[in-house]
């Protein structure tokens, strides 16, 4: 990938930051979370307040509270204490991603919800035979997650040895 070289074009970050909310919240993150997230995931700070980012987004407080628990709930928002202050310093760590995806037990979480339905229709019926597959699929996904990760940080390491860890 390419670096651009210049100015940061904040305009551009800013629509950027609403794509960003729009596609995650067609996938079912809350949109005022998603545009949190987002906030966080283009700032150059170490951190952000929730004031800094109400701030950055043109929202209130509270807006931001609500988005910050949900965020630290699914572990895509770290917070650290502000030095010396009453505040929290909230940011999305470099391995947001793949931390988000194995630490949260999802796929073995929904595997297990399809294992009820099997058991609720009957492994034999057809919709048994569906729910089966899927459970399986997402057991297969939570298991092979951990190779998946191992793979990655190899290819981060090739793309960007600084990096690494």
């Amino acid at each position: 990938m390419t670096r651009i070289e210049g100015p940061r074009d904040e305009e551009a970050v800013r629509r950027f930051v609403e794509q960003f909310a729009l596609s995650f919240s067609e996938v079912g993150v809350p949109r005022m979370a998603a545009r949190v997230l987002g906030a966080l995931m283009v700032a150059d700070e170490p951190g952000l307040t929730a004031g800094e980012i109400a701030e950055r987004l043109g929202v209130s407080a509270a807006a931001i509270s609500g988005a910050l628990r949900y965020l630290l709930h699914v572990n895509l928002v770290l917070r650290e204490p502000v030095p010396n202050s009453r505040r929290d310093r909230y940011h999305a760590p470099d391995d947001i991603w793949y931390t988000a995806a194995v630490q949260s037990g999802v796929y073995r979480k929904l595997g297990d919800m399809m294992h009820q339905g099997v058991l609720a229709v009957g492994d034999d019926s057809p919709a048994g035979i569906r729910l089966a597959d899927m459970r399986d699929f997402l057991f297969f996904v939570q298991d092979e997650m951990g190779a998946l990760i191992d793979r990655w940080n190899e290819t981060r390491q090739e793309k960007r040895p600084e990096r690494a860890g």
